[in-house]
C-alpha cells in the first residue's frame, strides 16, 4: 500500500539531496552521520510538538524507519 503524503517527491528528494550534501562536505562518517541525524530528530520532536505528542510521533517515526529498512522478502 503506498503512503500517502502532503510532500511532493521533489520537495523529500530535495531536502534530503541538500542534507547529504552537508554530511558529504564534513565528510562525516556513517557513525557521525546516523548520530547527528539522531540528534537533530529528537531537537525537532522536542522543539515543534506539545509533550503529550512526542512519543506518539517517535514511535511512529521509528516504526517506518525500521520498516523502510527491512530487507525485502520474496
Amino acid at each position: 500500500m503506498p503512503i500517502l503524503s502532503k510532500f511532493t517527491n521533489e520537495q523529500v528528494e530535495s531536502l534530503v539531496n541538500e542534507l547529504l550534501l552537508v554530511l558529504e562536505k564534513r565528510d562525516a562518517s556513517l557513525e557521525l552521520s546516523l548520530l547527528a541525524i539522531g540528534n537533530l530528530a529528537t531537537h525537532l520532536l522536542n522543539d515543534r510538538l506539545p509533550p503529550a505528542q512526542r512519543s506518539q510521533i517517535a514511535a511512529s517515526f521509528a516504526t517506518a524507519l525500521q520498516q523502510s529498512v527491512r530487507p525485502e522478502t520474496h
